[in-house]
């Protein structure tokens, strides 16, 4: 199964899960502390996935290491493609 329909499934299980507690489907009769906490929940879950998708976004970027030998190989690949073309007649 693909990182996509394990993300789809879960999204449905808690979709369903969250559709039969707030409307009784079940028949469980939920206090109203809990029902006030379950409503939003999925406005809450969103801004969570955000945050943590930022988070993630933001440390990978922060410890992101340089590939030296790669910037030294394509400074070198940008040289000899100057140089080809200043050979052809073009001036940088």
């Amino acid at each position: 199964m693909t990182k996509l329909g394990q993300w789809l499934w879960g999204l449905a299980l808690l979709g369903s899960t969250w559709a039969a507690l707030t409307m009784g489907a079940l028949g469980l009769e939920l206090p109203s502390s809990c029902q006030e906490v379950l409503w939003p929940l999925p406005a809450y879950l969103l801004v969570s996935a955000g945050c943590y998708a930022l988070g993630t976004v933001g440390y990978r970027v922060a410890t992101f290491h340089d590939c030296e030998d790669a910037a030294r190989e394509l400074q070198g690949q940008i040289q000899e493609a100057r140089a080809d073309l200043a050979r052809r007649g073009m001036r940088f």
